[in-house]
């Protein structure tokens, strides 16, 4: 199609991309999209019929927002008997890895991935380990489970591929990985925000410093918080190490890595086209809008996705100079759609909940309960507290978000501790 080629694979290659101007970036991602149609629609039986009426070749980008969104239940509603993904482009001896969704938002979901689609994961990666600086000098920890949800799988290969040493921590408590990380020497962390700071609180039962550590990088996943400025300086500041954030979905890819400030996320443009829609009026957001955020897939044929909508909701912003010029996303990835609560007539999501509570050093743990009363969300926060004092964290609620919320006291030790995906937030309104 006669496109500007953006090129792939080296550190410089990366930022490349990174840098290049929106002009040749549309028309790499345009190249990258009818190569993903030429690929898949002549055996993808979900996309060919989805998109029968579409036309098979794109001239524009302007022309994706003609092609229908997909969802997260029209994929888990075309499972067959064999659980097998709808989306599937090939017969599944040709994929060589198998994962399957958390299930936080509904039932979990298999994905297969090929060889290909796996190194396109891989050198996904690469951006997040170029964000957190890691090298082949580093020593690095997984602090997850290594079972079939997707975690960390993804980027344990590419460390691999880095030349870093590995240190897997999975199937061993939280005091075994302690030790663990301490005799390996380990200089970065990869773990989930929540256990980043559960980790804090068992060094500390057990007297262990945790700034000496050696650990001086941490990159977290799988849930916000890498991007809420109080749990990412609450995290900081017992490891003595920098964060960085990463977002990607099981059914998606690695799409999102954080900046050098831990203000938000990238959005990994070379390798996913955003798109965003507002909130307020479902059209095509502006700067700084509350969006709903689309993302297609462009190099991952064997399990594709094209328009899907994630769930998130972010506040997209764009700039035309800088070393990165990725839209980025301001705050990360702010809530869910279906984690929204309306309170009193105030919007709410639990990620502006959680900025305030981290904010309280003596708040160890914490859960967040929503229900329906009337018609509007009614909402109950427990916290441990080591001051017994819910009443200053009551005011902060009511001075910052502008509504009377409801604080309770909760045993210590008596909340529940979280390794993957926390359950914070208990969400009654459909019960």
């Amino acid at each position: 199609m006669g496109s500007r080629k953006i090129p792939t694979g080296s550190p410089a290659e990366r930022r490349q991309q990174e840098s290049s101007d929106r002009g040749a970036l549309a028309e790499h991602q345009l190249d990258r999209l009818n190569q993903l149609f030429d690929a898949i629609l002549p055996t993808n039986q979900f996309y060919s019929s989805k998109l029968a009426s579409c036309p098979r070749q794109l001239s524009s980008l302007d022309q994706l927002g003609d092609l229908p969104f997909t969802t997260k239940e029209e994929l888990l509603a075309g499972l067959d008997g064999n659980h097998l993904p709808v989306n599937l482009t090939w017969p599944v001896e040709r994929y060589v890895r198998y994962h399957q969704t958390s299930g936080t938002h509904g039932r979990p979901m298999s994905v297969y991935d090929t060889a290909a689609d796996w190194e396109w994961w891989t050198a996904c990666w690469q951006y997040v380990l170029d964000a957190a600086e890691i090298d082949a000098e580093d020593r690095v920890m997984l602090a997850f489970s290594f079972g079939p949800f997707i975690g960390f799988w993804s980027a344990h290969d590419a460390l691999v591929a880095r030349g870093s040493l590995l240190i897997p921590g999975g199937g061993m408590n939280t005091l075994a990985r302690l030790d663990l990380l301490r005799r390996a020497q380990a200089t970065v962390l990869f773990c989930t925000p929540t256990y980043a700071l559960h980790l804090v609180e068992v060094a500390q039962q057990n007297s262990i410093n945790l700034a000496h550590s050696g650990v001086r990088k941490i990159v977290v996943a799988g849930e916000p918080g890498g991007s809420v400025p109080a749990t990412r300086a609450r995290i900081e500041t017992a490891w003595n190490a920098r964060v960085t954030d990463h977002s990607g979905a099981s059914e998606v890819g690695p799409w999102g890595y954080g900046d050098p400030d831990g203000q938000g996320l990238h959005v990994l443009e070379s390798e996913f086209i955003a798109e965003f829609y507002s909130v307020e009026t479902g059209k095509p957001a502006e700067a700084g809008e509350l969006s709903h955020l689309v993302l297609t897939s462009l190099k991952r044929y064997g399990m594709p996705i094209i328009r899907y909508r994630t769930g998130d909701l972010v506040r997209p912003t764009w700039t035309k100079s800088g070393r990165n010029r990725f839209v980025f996303l301001e705050g990360g990835v702010l809530g869910r759609t279906d984690d929204m609560m309306i309170v009193r007539g105030v919007n709410i999501f639990p990620s502006s909940l959680v900025q305030i509570l981290h904010s309280f050093p003596e708040v160890v743990e914490y859960r967040i309960t929503v229900r329906r009363r009337g018609e509007m969300d009614e909402l109950v926060v427990e916290v441990e507290d080591h001051l017994q004092n819910p009443t200053r964290i009551a005011e902060e609620l009511r001075l910052q978000l502008g509504l009377k919320v409801e604080v309770r006291l909760a045993n210590a030790m008596s909340l529940p501790r979280f390794e993957g995906k926390a359950a914070r937030f208990v969400d009654l309104r459909d019960g």
